[in-house]
């Protein structure tokens, strides 16, 4: 294995260090507080480029490499989660069907315009019926002419109020369903039809905002079909395909949050010691440091891991499962550990803390929850 990465991109990666640390975690507070990230914070982060970090350069992106990216998603979310998932939706789920399965035309007309941060997308999968068994939807389309009319509502859809473009899965054929019966769709804001209802209230990612999606005899031309109408029926697999890599992210996006959480809490033993706490009264909290840390080290190996292989073109789909379900569950424990060394403290947002635990108990259910990646994983393992 070799993990090593181009002189190019440890620049970038040492500007995305200095961003997060100089800008976006300095307004940390501040976006939890008012629920939305700045304009002029997005403005910053297009500047960067990071809207377009796995678009290929031919389309106007960075090109990175699956353990690059996972890099910069560690590095974001050592910090209020909303700012990744700005980002990382946009970057991962909502574009990547046009990625790996767009016509030379889709790819031409959306991925540079995704990549500029100039178009924000979304990925509609979720419905208020299927959420972790996806293959049950019920958002259908049939064909009209040169249209599909698409009706249904989706639900939970990060970036919605953002974006000007959704990744959308679609039941074609009831009687195939997941096996040849569901189409994915582009489909543009402002679509007659497709309207975005208000927003979600929620526990955690407060900045960053989920709405429901409503599809009333909604018109989408055919050639806005993912990879054109030889694709039709084969939107499940390029969902599935999709959430792979996302269950990556939400591993990488795991780990950091883990590490900041680590770091807090070591400066949080340090003023005790400093304070005159004496070092017996604090083994507890050393030896949950000691796990802590031990955690991360097994969450970061098995991450980089499993990027790289899918950088080598391997099959990654269990190996994924096994990321999302360790690297999340472990995030929750860390700031469950960590809340116990705060003590009071840690009830208090200024502390970071518990935003922290609020925000990684959602990437247990993000892209799958833990028990769809059990359930993956053992499957694989009996075939």
């Amino acid at each position: 294995m070799d993990f090593a990465v181009t002189e190019e991109f440890r620049q970038l990666h040492s500007r995305i260090r200095d961003f997060v640390k100089n800008t976006l975690d300095p307004l940390s507070l501040q976006v939890e507080k008012e629920e939305n990230i700045p304009e002029e914070i997005v403005a910053d982060i297009r500047k960067l480029g990071l809207f377009g970090m796995p678009v290929p350069k031919e389309y106007g992106g960075l090109g990175l490499t699956t353990v690059e990216e996972m890099l910069v998603y560690e590095e974001l979310t050592q910090t209020n989660a909303c700012y990744r998932s700005r980002i990382g939706t946009s970057n991962g789920i909502g574009s990547m069907g046009i990625v790996y399965d767009g016509t030379e035309e889709q790819k031409r007309r959306y991925l540079p315009r995704i990549a500029s941060g100039e178009w924000t997308t979304a990925f509609a999968l979720t419905e208020p019926d299927a959420g972790s068994d996806a293959a049950n939807i019920r958002t259908a389309a049939v064909l009209d002419g040169d249209h599909w009319v698409l009706n249904g509502n989706k639900v939970f859809i990060t970036n919605a109020d953002a974006a000007q473009l959704f990744t959308t899965i679609v039941l074609t054929d009831e009687t195939k369903r997941a096996s040849g019966g569901v189409t994915a769709f582009i489909v543009e804001k402002g679509t007659p039809g497709f309207s975005v209802g208000a927003a979600d209230l929620k526990m955690g990612l407060k900045g960053s905002h989920t709405h429901e999606l409503v599809f009333k005899d909604c018109r989408v031309p055919t050639e806005n079909v993912i990879g054109g109408m030889e694709r039709v029926g084969q939107g499940f697999r390029t969902a599935m395909k999709v959430l792979d890599k996302g269950r990556l992210s939400m591993g990488a996006c795991s780990l950091g949050a883990s590490q900041k959480v680590l770091q807090l809490c070591a400066e949080r033993i340090r003023r005790k010691t400093a304070a005159g706490t004496p070092k017996d009264d604090l083994q507890a909290d050393q030896f949950a440091l000691a796990d802590m840390a031990t955690q991360i080290y097994a969450a970061r190996q098995m991450l980089y891991h499993t990027a790289w292989l899918r950088d080598q073109g391997k099959n990654v789909s269990q190996q994924a499962s096994m990321v999302k379900l360790f690297c999340t569950e472990m995030a929750s424990r860390i700031a469950d550990m960590a809340m116990d060394i705060f003590e009071e403290d840690g009830c208090l947002t200024e502390n970071q803390i518990e935003m922290f635990l609020r925000d990684v108990r959602l990437y247990r259910i993000y892209e799958g929850t833990s028990e769809i990646q059990r359930i993956i994983i053992s499957r694989e393992l009996l075939k």
